[in-house]
């Protein structure tokens, strides 16, 4: 029987202290203990059925990561205050000095960035490769190798990563494969294909109004209770915990999440379709013409479709940047990083969002100065965005 994340979603039913059809906010810091000898047992890590200090966990807190493991199909997960404060704890708490990780090289920019130039600093070693290469991927496998890291859908390329493969050669080797499936949920479910650990930035999709930051890591019970370890759990120790406030919102939201993305992505597709018709360079999943279209079906959530993420290249940084300020202009966007917002975002991603790649490794993976990254929102009528497009790039000689 297919996995059903939506439905997963909506079957989780919670009350309010009074009633009340959203759960009770836990707007506290701190929590108390019936006995001393309880907070004694706390602190030795006998944590179950007790809250501790809000940075450890909270109510509200528990309630989202509990929502998110059901839409993602894992025992657990745990909240934080931002995607990265979910995915440098997680990887930090799995590596010690002297171990190595194969990551794909089309990866969030800050995903990057700590991997290159941060972990290295404790002698953590990182190899990138292009994840779609799984005998590249083998092939850089050493003895020290502790986990295969990729996105579902890459940032920006939106490279399609085969996670059945790739299970399978974590696997053989005995490693974890962590995923970030921030570009695409509900579309995918890293988990049922086999991965170990999967990350969202709460702060896009999920979310959806671009109103706050979040995180999680959605594992198994056995590994998230590590992360919230009190005397050596990354998440705990290194505080990046999510505000409880924020964590009710967040929830309210995600209830939303299957109407979105399904929004989303119709009109990334209508988009996508028109401007590839008109003779435009555009990198959809949904499009045939995507060198993994196929393999995107074949680990689809189907009703959800293939994401609201696309880009086109403009042909330089020039036009690029004229084409994002006059649809600003216009009202049909804004020029911004981030994604999943309900009016369309667009950045060029070279000198933006993925900034922090080297330009030699950016020309080499086939990020483009032209290349536009584009989010897109959620317009009742798709086709007159289109011709509202259209007529900015015949302006500025895009087309």
């Amino acid at each position: 029987m297919a996995f059903k994340p939506a439905d997963k979603i909506q079957d989780l039913q919670y009350f309010g202290e009074f009633g009340g059809v959203n759960p009770s906010i836990s707007d506290s810091s701190t929590y108390t203990f019936l006995s001393a000898k309880s907070m004694a047992d706390t602190f030795e890590g006998n944590t179950e059925g007790c809250y501790l200090y809000s940075r450890h966990s909270s109510p509200s807190n528990l309630y989202l990561g509990e929502a998110l493991a059901q839409m993602e199909g894992t025992e657990s997960a745990n909240v934080s205050a931002t995607g990265m404060g979910a995915i440098a704890p997680a990887i930090l708490q799995l590596c010690k000095a002297g171990d190595h990780i194969v990551a794909s090289r089309t990866i969030y920019g800050g995903t990057y960035a700590f991997l290159k130039n941060f972990t290295p600093r404790y002698n953590i070693e990182t190899t990138f490769v292009d994840i779609t290469n799984l005998e590249q991927v083998e092939n850089s496998i050493t003895e020290n190798t502790k986990f295969i890291y990729c996105e579902s859908v890459s940032n920006p390329l939106l490279e399609v990563a085969d996670l059945s493969k790739l299970t399978e050669i974590a696997k053989k080797h005995n490693l974890k494969l962590l995923v970030d499936n921030t570009f695409s949920p509900l579309s995918i479910t890293p988990s049922q294909l086999g991965a170990d650990v999967v990350f969202h930035s709460l702060t896009k999709f999920i979310n959806g109004s671009s109103d706050t930051m979040g995180g999680v890591t959605c594992a198994t019970k056995e590994f998230i209770d590590l992360l919230r370890d009190v005397n050596d759990g990354a998440n705990m120790l290194l505080g990046p915990a999510l505000d409880s406030l924020r964590a009710a919102s967040i929830l309210k939201n995600l209830r939303t999440l299957h109407i979105r993305i399904k929004q989303h992505s119709k009109n990334a597709l209508y988009l996508a379709e028109k401007f590839e018709n008109d003779g435009l360079r555009v990198v959809y999943p949904g499009l045939k013409s995507h060198k993994d279209h196929e393999l995107f079906k074949s680990q689809m959530n189907e009703e959800f479709g293939f994401g609201g993420m696309l880009t086109l290249d403009a042909g330089s940084l020039e036009k690029a940047n004229a084409l994002m300020e006059l649809m600003q202009e216009r009202n049909l966007g804004y020029l911004a990083v981030s994604l999943g917002f309900y009016k369309t975002l667009f950045s060029a991603p070279g000198t933006s969002t993925s900034s922090e790649i080297p330009e030699d490794e950016q020309a080499a993976m086939g990020l483009s100065e032209g290349l536009i990254r584009i989010s897109i929102g959620l317009d009742n009528d798709i086709e007159r965005t289109y011709q509202m497009m259209r007529n900015c790039m015949n302006e500025l000689g895009v087309l």
